[in-house]
């Protein structure tokens, strides 16, 4: 019975065709919304965590506040200087101090001329070893710089794509601010495209090249017991706070773990998926105010069927039955072509992602318990939609159906 049941109520939305299609425009919407954005979000979630399970998690990063975006202490106004530095050394438990330039230069190559990042790689060999291993970088073609490598520089992997009109390879030559400067490598591609699009400059290069004195844009910190690295922090954030005469709350500097950089990027995520789901929630419930207005208008323009089905011995019940099956197949089939939409949404973004960032495009993780989830939420929308309309056909009297 129930088969008869669902093969009439699938013959009733194939007669009604493009008004079934339009019905289930607003579940469309909805579930692709939910589908894209979350696996999206899912994707990026899990770069960001691979990312940062391959650096190391015994490091600190100290910096000012900065006043926009851009790579950590490029953006600052008042940088940290060798009195900073000097506090942190003297903070037990920290190994290595290292204090990092980042800056923005004019790099000119096949009579081209681009702005870019330049970092700077400190001379010291324990240091230099130590900022190498922190950004988990190795070199694809040349060398890695060291210490007797003045004027030469070591080039991200999106160096090679000819970003300047011409492939720049090792012993090619760039105009940095008006000085010549040998390419001694190009570095593996990296898990990050500020990595992938930066410069690395030895420390006296850079600081010749701008004029810098005491000046730092971050400071890094290896700790000696990585699983005393809060501890550190701590007491890391307390003499410069007591330094600056800051309260707490008030601090105009930053001390920052890879865990804590990790949890403030996924609080942000988590974020942005609930505001996703409050709309796509939106969205559903419109398709299932559009769901109810066409079962409405399908029961008025049934009447006389229902009266014939009643008047040869249809029950309520079976009317009911017939009504509701249409409804829950109008969030069926729109949670199932939604979910499909919002798959082939996120695989695209990911692909164009990937064309902007220079990479192989975000990951996108497919959730099936997610997919099947937003399916039977649709499923239920369609049901609960139709139940109203289902309710007053299966009331109707025969007499009076055959009337109308």
């Amino acid at each position: 019975m129930i088969r008869d049941y669902f093969f009439l109520a699938l013959e009733n939305l194939k007669h009604r065709g493009l008004r079934s299609w339009l019905t289930m425009l607003g579940i469309f919407i909805g579930i692709a919304a939910v589908v894209s954005l979350i696996s999206l979000g899912a994707g990026l979630q899990e770069t960001i965590t691979d990312q940062f399970s391959s650096l190391s998690v015994d490091v600190l990063t100290i910096q000012n506040a900065g006043t926009g975006f851009g790579p950590p202490g490029s953006t600052v106004v008042r940088k940290l200087t060798e009195h900073d530095l000097d506090i942190i050394e003297s903070v037990n438990g920290v190994k290595i101090v290292v204090p990092r330039l980042i800056r923005v230069v004019g790099v000119e190559y096949n009579k081209e001329r681009q702005f870019l990042y330049i970092a700077d790689i400190p001379e010291e060999p324990e240091k230099m070893k130590f900022v190498y291993e922190s950004l988990n970088i190795g070199v694809e073609e040349g060398k890695m710089l060291s210490s007797d490598d003045n004027g030469k520089v070591v080039l991200g992997n999106d160096f090679t794509k000819d970003s300047f009109g011409k492939s720049i390879e090792v012993g090619s030559t760039l105009v940095i601010n008006g000085k010549d400067f040998e390419v001694a490598g190009i570095l593996e591609r990296a898990s990050t495209f500020t990595v992938n699009s930066a410069i690395l400059m030895l420390n006296d290069d850079l600081e010749d090249l701008l004029k810098i004195n005491d000046e730092m844009d971050l400071i890094v910190a290896q700790v000696e017991d990585k699983d005393k690295i809060n501890d550190v922090a701590e007491e890391l954030e307390l003499k410069l706070r007591k330094d600056r005469d800051e309260k707490i709350g008030e601090e105009d500097f930053s001390v920052q773990t890879p865990i804590q950089s990790l949890e403030s990027i996924n609080n942000i995520l988590v974020i942005i998926n609930l505001i996703v789901i409050g709309i796509a929630t939106v969205s559903l419930l419109v398709g299932g105010i559009g769901i109810m207005n066409t079962m409405y208008t399908s029961v008025l323009e049934r009447n006389k069927e229902i009266g014939i089905m009643k008047a040869i011995g249809a029950q309520n019940k079976d009317i009911l039955s017939i009504f509701l099956i249409e409804s829950g197949l109008l969030g069926l089939v729109g949670g199932v072509v939604g979910a499909l939409m919002g798959l082939g949404l996120a695989f695209g973004v990911s692909k164009i992602a990937g064309i902007f960032l220079g990479g192989g495009g975000m990951k996108i993780t497919i959730s099936y318990p997610l997919l099947f989830g937003a399916i039977a939420f649709s499923l239920l929308i369609g049901i609960a939609s139709g139940s109203l309309p289902a309710m007053q056909a299966s009331k109707l009297r025969p007499v009076e159906a055959l009337r109308k």
